[in-house]
């Protein structure tokens, strides 16, 4: 599964875990997606939406 917002377009960020030493080590911050089905172009289609644009696009699209 590719992590990216259909809409959006969001996808993982990386930084750097660190330590109570503060010794730096790679993390991925995953974005919070879910898929969901939705209609484009009258067609129903499953996509992977993050949340934010599931709040915020569910009055601008027909979620079936």
């Amino acid at each position: 599964m590719a992590k990216i917002c259909h809409i959006c377009g969001k996808g993982p960020q990386t930084g750097n875990r660190v330590s109570h030493s503060n010794r730096k080590t790679k993390r991925r911050w995953l974005p919070n997606l879910h898929r969901t089905k939705i209609v484009i172009d009258k067609t129903p289609k499953h996509v992977h939406l993050c949340t934010s644009c599931l709040r915020t696009q569910k009055t601008r699209l027909q979620v079936a």
